[in-house]
């Protein structure tokens, strides 16, 4: 198992590019199950969530070809309708094969994915929404077995904004008879994304990125050819690494309006920000001062920056409040900043937190993938030594973190650490 060794308490400067978005590349993959014709992908990060899509889509008996930033699939046919647990376990995101094998092949069978460190993500409303379109759904031995003769358009309203179960639904209802209208969507860039490549494959599907959708099943998809856009979460953390050390860092390969929420509460916290058409350049010269924010789905202040912007706050000058909405769990990583000085107290779903002026290094444990880039972030400001531990949890979502962070002057060593 590996760790990071960071030295803290230098100002990084230089500029950084952005890699593609990992929760974009996830659901396109999975789309190029909705085609016989090849699809390819550029842009793609080297990432282990990556990995174990492409290992789950030739599980499934389609050919994919991964060469640097590209990646080549086709699903002439499938030799397997099954997602076998061993690969759903280990990333959630799998349940996206979930819509196109049952829009595409009127069957699938899907291990259920569980809980995570965060807390449980159910998938409910993928299944009550497949229900909607004409599906059978059973519960077969921890697996969802999903079976129809044809899909049929209708109206769904998710009870709760979904990202995955938006996209699920949208992929499958591309291939249904007749009209489907999805209502309460989720409005996230990669779901609007998601929506354009479909468009580009011959979907017909208006509305995306606003609260209702409207999809009108065709017979037949065609290949797509497309770059993914760039990650908003890394470049957030690359922003929040800037500004929590003290430093002057050009964030380059941006959307910036799809950062507007955080942007916005970095201004508010004092941080100068230069924003231009396709770069953020962040220059944190002076301590930050305590704002609060509530994660909220998009456009509100996302839930993965949430412990980012919480590391940050730790050495802001005054008390700040963070409320997270979106899931029920996510606070893990407040226990190990503790460990390096900070002052938060939990109270349910708000985490109050205590600026003081430094952190101090210490050994600490990554709970999952964004409490991993908290640390990493708190690591690189704090005086001394920090080790970082089960930065696996990074490596799913974080294309080479440590070298772009080393780039801009940081002190960081990648480790193999011993475990019983």
């Amino acid at each position: 198992m590996e760790a990071f060794l960071i030295h803290g308490g230098k100002p990084l400067r230089g500029k950084v590019t952005v890699s593609g978005a990992k929760n974009s590349v996830l659901p396109l993959m999975a789309a190029a199950l909705l085609t016989p014709e090849p699809c390819v992908l550029e842009g793609v990060p080297r990432l282990r969530d990556v990995s174990t899509m492409v290992s789950l889509l030739k599980a499934l008996g389609a050919q994919v070809t991964w060469k640097g930033e590209r990646i080549t699939i086709q699903a002439a046919g499938l030799s397997s309708m099954e997602a076998p647990y061993e690969l759903v376990k280990t990333m959630r995101a799998s349940i996206l094969v979930l819509g196109p094998m049952v829009g595409r092949f009127c069957k699938a069978k899907i291990s259920l994915p569980g809980g995570c460190a965060i807390g449980v993500r159910p998938i409910d409303l993928h299944l009550k929404a497949l229900e909607r379109l004409g599906t059978r759904v059973t519960l077969e031995e921890g697996y969802v077995v999903a079976t129809c003769n044809m899909l049929h358009g209708n109206t769904i309203y998710f009870d709760k904004v979904t990202v995955t179960g938006t996209e699920n639904i949208l992929m499958a209802s591309s291939l249904a008879k007749g009209e489907t209208i999805l209502e309460n969507c989720a409005k996230e860039p990669e779901v609007q994304e998601l929506a354009q490549v479909l468009r580009c494959m011959g979907a017909s599907i208006e509305g995306e990125g606003t609260d209702t959708m409207h999809i009108r099943g065709v017979k037949g998809l065609k290949g797509y050819h497309h770059r993914v856009m760039p990650d908003r979460i890394e470049a957030a953390t690359l922003l929040i690494a800037g500004a929590i050390t003290g430093g002057d860092v050009r964030v380059e390969g941006v959307i910036p309006h799809h950062l507007e929420a955080v942007t916005q509460k970095l201004k508010e916290a004092g941080i100068k920000l230069n924003i231009e058409d396709r770069a953020i350049e962040v220059k944190g010269s002076c301590r930050p001062k305590a704002v609060d924010i509530t994660t909220l789905p998009y456009p509100g202040f996302p839930t993965d920056v949430q412990a980012q912007f919480m590391a940050l706050m730790s050495i802001a000058h005054g008390t700040s409040v963070i409320t997270e909405m979106i899931f029920e769990n996510r606070f893990l990583h407040a226990a190990e900043l503790q460990r390096m000085g900070a002052q938060i107290k939990v109270e349910g779903n708000k985490a109050v937190v205590e600026g003081i002026e430094t952190l101090k290094g210490a050994p600490v444990m990554a709970t999952d993938l964004r409490a991993s880039a908290s640390l990493v972030l708190a690591g690189l400001a704090a005086k001394g030594e920090s080790r970082i531990s089960r930065i696996y949890h990074l490596d799913r979502g974080y294309e080479r973190l440590d070298r772009k962070l080393i780039a801009l002057g940081a002190k960081i060593e990648r480790i193999k650490e011993d475990w019983p």
